[in-house]
């Protein structure tokens, strides 16, 4: 069939959750069996959002082919289960960039270069690229921002003309605003929505369906009234109310018929989705059978979106080990002389990635709490090497080991620049990103997480964001003091035996890190391996750990 467009916009207000709706809607379509990709559109002027802080931003997400981009996509990438690409983030950066060097290369010769057509043509073909580099029937593409900002306005006028290019049998809009509620006057406010669909409107933008953001679920005669100012049939007016687990969104949604809403008007055949997978990932989350708490020890703890990926990969090994994660957030600073008994009671400690020295010693001595007592360790990037640094001290003999990234004149240098960074110029994009192979060694933990047979191929492919590696030149100090090198990338010069992609320690019941980023390709139906055996250790720690109080209350 011809490919399909489904647009998004967002009004009233921004953070609204349009990357929710739009991956509700990819999850309906793709239980229909769809084949569906997803494309996030980000006004501003910076070309990714590797150099974005994620206190403003949220975290960095890394595709498979090494962009860094909006953490929408990863948000698509867990909904609709796929991999996205770097054509599936377009930001207004990209757009200018590639016109003006078109420009300079005379490919404009004799014309003068302006928003319409250049601009809007460029965006129009990123949007039609991202669709046919995934093979989709159907894309999604949501407009970041909110309608009425100025930088949003080139990218509506091109959603606009792909209607026109399409079909109205192949195009469709979707307009998700805020729906307030005054407990004053205790009633909902519809005149937000109003406003909102007559600034779109005023683009030449009719939307076809409406999707109300409220705290809860709306009386019919507010979706009447609002169908009646916005020139939308009252049943094609929805109602995203908060929900306990965001993945209820989906059956919200398709019991208010979206789903046979978007097959009446692309044309679609009329099919029964197939949400069985989702029900049952609802009621382990409504009814675990068992609960465990995880303490995150990170540097961004005030803005958790900075660990979406990482939150949401822990809440996918606890539906697959039928328990309730509980996370609580420690800031690291706090750790670096506070005190580190408070993390005794948790029955697994996760450290992060991140950048730069702050609270780094508060997570070299969380390390180092959850290696003496025995309790399950996850380090992810930044926590491996801690680990790392925080075993070459305490256990190997190396003195004020350090990473240079902390201290260039540590004289153990167990974590280093990897040489390749040596001689790059500029942040944005230049990190060792994406999807690179791990070969896993036999007779390892890592080798039991992964599901991997003895005599089978043992690489597996994990996303990396990182500039700094274990220093080859201390891998055999750190062996013979008893750490376990379990996976290596192998193949790159100077590296010894390979560069050292994952740790862990004997006679440990969890204790494992990696320099790649597993919790950027969680699914809901395929939780990342290291992520469900961290709580699987957590929930047999926290069952070996009550059954010695009783113990001992018994006696």
């Amino acid at each position: 069939m011809d490919t399909k467009y489904i647009f998004i916009t967002g009004g009233v207000v921004s953070s609204l959750g349009k990357g929710i709706a739009t991956s509700s809607i990819g999850a309906l379509l793709r239980a229909r069996a769809y084949k569906v990709s997803a494309v996030k559109i980000d006004p501003y002027i910076n070309v990714d959002a590797g150099t974005m802080r994620p206190y403003e931003h949220g975290e960095v997400f890394v595709t498979q082919d090494g962009a860094e981009t909006d953490l929408d996509i990863g948000t698509y990438e867990r909904f609709l289960d796929t991999d996205l690409a770097r054509g599936n983030n377009i930001t207004t950066g990209q757009v200018y960039q590639t016109v003006i060097e078109k420009e300079r290369r005379g490919e404009y010769l004799s014309e003068t270069v302006q928003v319409i057509p250049h601009v809007t043509d460029e965006i129009k073909r990123r949007i039609y690229e991202a669709g046919k580099q995934a093979g989709a029937e159907i894309v999604l593409v949501e407009v970041g921002g909110t309608v009425g900002d100025i930088e949003s306005l080139p990218f509506l006028e091109a959603i606009r003309q792909i209607r026109f290019e399409v079909g109205s049998e192949n195009s469709m809009y979707f307009h998700v605003t805020l729906l307030p509620y005054l407990g004053t006057s205790e009633e909902f406010k519809t005149k937000p929505t109003q406003h909102s669909v007559a600034t779109l409107r005023g683009v030449g933008i009719q939307p076809d369906g409406i999707i109300l953001r409220s705290k809860s679920s709306t009386p019919e005669e507010v979706r009447k009234k609002i169908a009646l100012f916005t020139n939308v049939e009252a049943r094609n007016v929805f109602n995203s109310y908060d929900a306990d687990f965001v993945y209820e969104v989906p059956e919200i949604l398709e019991q208010q018929g979206i789903g046979r809403f978007i097959e009446r008007r692309l044309e679609l055949e009329k099919v029964t989705p197939e949400m069985r997978s989702w029900q049952e990932a609802v009621r382990i989350l409504r009814h675990p059978s068992r609960a465990v708490t995880i303490a995150i020890v990170g540097k961004y703890v005030a803005m958790p979106d900075a660990y979406l990926s990482l939150m949401e990969a822990l809440k996918h090994a606890g539906i697959a080990n039928d328990a309730q994660v509980t996370l609580e957030w420690i800031n690291a600073e706090e750790l670096v002389e506070g005190d580190i008994e408070r993390l005794r009671p948790f029955d697994g400690i996760l450290v992060p990635g991140g950048f730069g020295i702050r609270g780094i010693e508060g997570k070299v001595r969380a390390a180092q709490f959850a290696r003496e007592n025995n309790i399950p360790y996850l380090g992810i990037c930044l926590g491996m090497q801690t680990a790392v640094i925080e075993f070459a001290r305490n256990v190997a003999g190396l003195d004020n080991a350090n990473s240079t990234e902390f201290d260039q004149y540590s004289p153990f240098p167990v974590i280093d620049i990897m040489p390749e960074q040596l001689e790059v110029e500029g942040l944005g994009g230049t990190m060792r990103l994406g999807n690179w192979p791990m070969q896993v060694y036999e007779g390892t933990l890592l080798e039991k997480i992964y599901g991997l047979n003895p005599g089978s191929n043992h690489v597996v492919q994990e996303r990396h964001r990182h500039r700094y590696e274990v220093n080859p030149a201390y891998v055999d100090a750190l062996k013979a003091a008893g750490l376990i090198v379990s996976g290596v990338t192998t193949g790159m010069a100077g590296r010894g035996e390979g560069l050292v992609e994952a740790m862990e320690l004997p006679n440990h019941r969890f204790f494992v890190g990696l320099q790649s980023h597993p919790e950027l390709s969680t699914r809901l139906m395929r939780p990342s391996p290291p992520f469900k055996g961290f709580i699987q250790a957590a929930v047999d720690y926290k069952c070996e750990t009550l059954d010695k109080e009783l113990e001992t209350k018994s006696k």
